[in-house]
């Protein structure tokens, strides 16, 4: 397995300290703060350690408080909030330094049958025809070291050395850079440390600014999950982002996460600040 998938995964593991309180650590050194995403991925591990096998998330409701040490272990507490005969619901707050860093609520459910229906999958070029962002960024990262334990392939790519305004749109093509085995709640931890990734820079498009950009500060500060249906995150995914609006330093995203055969399998919101120094 590739080393940065076997690091993650293994940093999802959780100690278990006492009863509903757990240990976590960073993957890795995301530019001296912890990746949010790894927060989110850690959060699931710890709130689905306390819940029976029936049940299955639904839904995570996530707030990003302080920037998180990656240097230093996190302490996740759990609290069991309902516990119902179809419904089950968690707060997870994790801390550093005696301080709540993260915060989330999360919700639980056993399967049921009901209505179904869903918006088209949008018709894009498949990952096969698309080249991995690792390769298209390896320029502006000639250092780099080890590759990020989940790949991602973007449609139409922006040309990084000419930006132009476009539209709030995106679309990334995405999956585990190797197998991770048949449990579902694994597979829902590794989509949640994947959506924290694109999502919050489509909003950087109608305005020509790239992410590269030093002087441009991306940072989330909340970030919503709704799960539908069960999927495997070791094979391609596509992730459709919208940006809908940006005012007063923050921009509001919107996500919807398709699989192969063109199911939507689960969808995501995220706001977050946009802040460009020197103006």
């Amino acid at each position: 397995m590739q080393k940065a998938l076997a690091d993650l995964l293994a940093c999802n593991q959780l100690e278990e300290i006492d009863i509903n309180l757990y240990t976590g650590r960073a993957a890795h050194n995301s530019g001296g703060r912890i990746y949010g995403g790894q927060v989110l991925a850690q959060a699931l591990s710890a709130a689905g350690r306390t819940v029976p096998q029936e049940f299955t998330l639904h839904s995570m409701h996530a707030y990003f408080l302080r920037m998180g040490d990656p240097d230093r272990q996190v302490v996740y507490e759990v609290e069991a909030i309902r516990d119902g005969r179809s419904f089950m619901t968690r707060r997870v707050v994790a801390q550093q330094y005696g301080r709540a860093i993260f915060s989330a609520m999360l919700s639980y459910q056993v399967e049921e049958d009901g209505f179904e229906h869903a918006r088209t999958m949008p018709d894009v070029p498949p990952p096969e025809a698309l080249i991995s962002d690792d390769q298209r960024l390896k320029k502006y990262f000639p250092n780099r070291t080890g590759l990020w334990p989940i790949e991602f392939r973007k449609v139409n790519p922006p040309d990084l050395d000419n930006l132009q305004p476009s539209e709030a749109v995106s679309y990334n093509w995405f999956r585990a850079t190797d197998n991770v085995g048949e449990d579902l709640a694994t597979h829902q931890q590794l989509l949640a440390y994947a959506s924290d990734n694109p999502i919050l820079i489509t909003a950087l498009n109608p305005h020509g600014v790239s992410f590269l950009n030093p002087d441009m500060a991306t940072i989330s500060l909340d970030h919503a999950l709704w799960f539908y249906k069960p999927f495997r995150v070791d094979d391609w995914l596509l992730y459709e982002t919208h940006s809908d609006v940006a005012a007063n330093g923050r921009a509001w995203c919107r996500g919807r996460i398709y699989n192969r055969k063109g199911e939507l399998v689960a969808a995501a919101t995220q706001e977050g600040l946009l802040r460009l120094k020197n103006r």
